[in-house]
């Protein structure tokens, strides 16, 4: 009876055991799984905060255009824009700024926001700190050189972070800006699909994420993106909403009732 005991106590024992390491390995695998989407999600503040944009219902929408500038799809968006009299955002690749400064200069000179999108859009989750702080770094001075501007808004490359990484663009003097809305326009067979998946998530309070270029080759093909802003201007304008940059999107309430023209 004695041996039988023990050998129904070692069985449960055993059995206990199993369970506590499988339940270890699933907890182990689902927080790998929440870290691995949080370094992506836009919205994902694990691994430090980053503005994504106002609560819902603000009529108030901010536009951002990422890998640029290019030639000659960011001097289209800028004369859809100037025509509208709208305000947006552009974060800048450093590398296409030393190729093309003079359409860095037009941006600004257009009254938009230059953002850093470092030097050469590596994705920064298996980037060495060392070589983030150079891409970041060099992007600056690219902007600062084109445009006597220092950036103060920064993107990283699809929006990939690691812990760590937004403190250093705080530590270089950048803000971390993400979105809540995007076009999926890099792939997007057409403009109508790119209106459909922006206009589908607008609630208010949104920044939309958007393309002038492609990192991978200069001159990328955004006339889809040039169409369809001007569309989604129309009908959002057309409706009551106001397009702001993402610096008077990041103001006090009060300062946003009048953004400047």
């Amino acid at each position: 009876m004695l041996r039988l005991a023990r050998m129904l106590t070692a069985e449960c024992s055993s059995v206990l055991y199993n369970r506590c390491v499988i339940g270890l390995a699933l907890a182990t695998g689902a927080a790998l799984v929440s870290a691995g989407y949080q370094s992506m999600a836009p919205t994902g503040q694990w691994f430090g905060k980053a503005f994504h944009g106002l609560p819902r219902g603000s009529k108030q929408i901010a536009l951002t255009f990422d890998d640029g500038p290019n030639d000659p799809y960011t001097l289209k968006l800028l004369d859809v824009l100037a025509k509208h009299d709208v305000r947006a955002t552009f974060f800048l690749i450093g590398r296409y700024v030393r190729q093309r400064p003079d359409i860095a200069v037009e941006i600004n000179r257009g009254g938009h926001i230059l953002g850093n999108h470092t030097l050469t859009h590596p994705l920064l989750i298996s980037t060495s700190f060392k070589r983030s702080l150079r891409e970041i770094a060099h992007c600056q001075a690219a902007i600062r050189d084109a445009t006597g501007e220092h950036a103060q808004l920064f993107r990283p490359p699809w929006g990939g972070r690691r812990p760590g990484t937004f403190r250093l663009v705080r530590v270089l003097g950048l803000e971390p800006v993400m979105w809540n809305v995007t076009g999926y326009d890099w792939d997007a067979p057409s403009a109508d699909y790119i209106e459909k998946k922006v206009t589908s998530k607008i609630r208010g309070g949104d920044v939309v994420l958007l393309h002038d270029g492609g990192h991978k080759a200069f001159g990328t093909d955004r006339s889809k993106t040039v169409e369809v802003v001007d569309r989604l201007i129309s009908r959002y304008k057309g409706e009551g909403y106001q397009f702001i940059s993402i610096s008077e999107m990041m103001q006090p309430a009060t300062s946003r009732m009048h953004p400047q023209r």
